[in-house]
């Protein structure tokens, strides 16, 4: 029963469409904000745990406090299709934003109420690491629902284009908690740890003493700003018209889709989504297997190719070069980051979705195969730094935002929640997997060519799945370009049958 009496709006609104992504886009923000923040406030936590009485603070205690959110993203992931199925997209986002409000907080006070303030125990240790989880799960659940979210509000032609800004985000979000951390540091000493007699110590404690104590709190709870900010956005923001559509609220959604397309267009639109939603949800398998395989191996192989590998320790990998300043380069990778995402924004519609990831994946062989090979022939360092720069631009336009998008819109409307849950679930676990295993392949040694050896098995092995994803695509990857959501229920019924 509709009790409410909507006025349809006669011409879309290009303003209110660009505001509603714009807030859902801050989940995207927040993303590559909560993922990266940790890599400034690590040295901090690592001096601060190792003064410990009760318990001896290990390298491998370290290595899962610093990825302990990941677990939290595999179980936000997975849980984000029942929550959007049941409670909805807006409110998934909402949720979303107040796990990461919590975990900033309870990251900087892990102590509030239960222990005594600056005193590391095992029990604080604990604590910590559960509220990282906390905002692992809101991670996992944003990394689902916000490119679905921007994907189901956007017009046909213009979706890729705008769930590429998510991919933007979440590189810029990055960008802005290094820029963060940097500011907060200031002038203070980072800690030093290093090897003493088989005991991990702390170097010239005194001069870093602020940063171990107080720190990497701020650090933590920087993100308390942008978290509120995007909870209160995730309020103010409409429900998506097909959720609304499957929801039987139809005067609702049509006045959503007016605003955003004109009541015309709208009414068209609503009758499509109606004729694909006889019902709220269907089984994960009706539409057969294949898109349920396609929509996994998209998210494996973003992971798999290495990227993540690359991010995480490009200072360690620069430094192995044999390079002046690591960090220069760092920074300059990151530079070439943002500018080859936005080529994937602004090309995405004009070239569509396969030719990129195609091209891309062979562009990211080709770099990580040049790294490869510098290692076991003599060539200039210029040599392996451009191959490394050329991968990781060819990640930036291709497979990092595409494989978003795809994501975002390959399933259709009745199973689109439980397939992507699925989909990003697969992503973080291959996250998880390629982040863990880097450095002990990355440092593997065979006879006389030592640690080149690792360091050519790593890119090498990079490199082939690179070709493998290329191949993928070409022969399994539907272009979306130009496709309404809708159409993917007949595109994937013709393959099926």
């Amino acid at each position: 029963m509709q009790n409410k009496s909507y006025t349809y709006a006669e011409k879309g609104s290009p303003v209110y469409l660009f505001s509603i992504v714009l807030a859902a886009v801050v989940g995207g923000l927040l993303f590559g904000y909560d993922t990266a923040v940790i890599s400034g406030a690590e040295k901090g936590l690592q001096a601060f745990f190792m003064g410990a009485k009760d318990f001896t603070y290990t390298n491998f205690m370290h290595g899962f406090t610093t990825s302990s959110a990941l677990i939290g993203c595999i179980i936000g992931s997975a849980l984000s299709g029942v929550m959007a199925s049941r409670l909805g997209r807006r409110r998934t986002l909402f949720a979303a934003g107040i796990l990461f409000f919590l975990s900033a907080l309870g990251s900087y006070d892990p102590e509030f109420l239960f222990f005594p303030k600056g005193v590391p125990t095992r029990s604080l240790l604990l604590a910590f690491n559960g509220y990282r989880i906390l905002g692992g799960l809101g991670v996992g659940m944003a990394s689902a629902i916000c490119p679905m979210y921007i994907a189901e509000i956007s017009p046909a032609e213009k979706r890729g284009t705008l769930v590429s800004w998510n991919q933007f985000a979440i590189i810029f979000g990055q960008l802005v908690v290094y820029f963060v951390n940097f500011l907060i540091l200031g002038s203070h000493a980072n800690p030093v740890v290093d090897l003493v007699g088989g005991v991990n110590k702390v170097l010239n404690p005194d001069a870093a003493a602020w940063t171990t104590a107080t720190g990497w709190r701020l650090m933590f709870v920087s993100e308390a700003v942008p978290a509120g900010i995007f909870t209160i956005l995730a309020l103010l923001i409409p429900e998506t018209p097909r959720y609304l559509a499957m929801s039987g609220r139809d005067d609702k959604a049509l006045y959503v889709l007016s605003k955003i397309n004109g009541e015309a267009k709208g009414r068209q639109i609503l009758a499509d989504i109606k004729a694909t939603t006889e019902q709220k949800t269907e089984k994960l398998f009706t539409y057969g297997w294949l898109v349920i395989f396609v929509g996994i191996m998209l998210s494996v192989f973003q992971q798999a190719i290495g990227i993540n590998a690359v991010l995480y320790f490009a200072p360690r990998i620069f430094e192995s070069m044999g390079l002046g300043n690591p960090m220069v380069y760092t920074v300059v990778m990151g530079v070439i980051n943002i500018t080859f995402t936005l080529v994937a924004v602004f090309t995405v519609e004009k070239l569509g979705r396969k030719p990129l990831l195609v091209v891309g994946s062979l562009c990211m062989a080709a770099g990580a195969l040049g790294v490869a090979f510098s290692n076991i022939f003599t060539v200039p360092a210029i040599v392996p730094v451009i191959s490394i720069l050329v991968y990781s631009a060819s990640f930036m336009f291709s497979w990092g935002p595409i494989c978003w998008v795809l994501i975002s819109e390959i399933f259709p409307n009745t199973i689109r929640s439980q397939a992507t849950a699925v989909a990003v679930a697969f992503q973080w676990i291959f996250n998880f997997i390629v982040s863990s295993t880097f450095v002990p392949m990355y440092n593997m040694r065979l006879g006389s060519m030592g640690v080149g050896f690792g360091h050519f098995f790593s890119y090498a092995l990079y490199g082939v799945i690179c070709l493998l994803a290329a191949l993928f695509v070409w022969k399994l990857v539907p272009e979306t370009k130009g496709k309404t959501l809708e159409e993917m229920n007949n595109i994937w019924k013709k393959k099926k049958a």
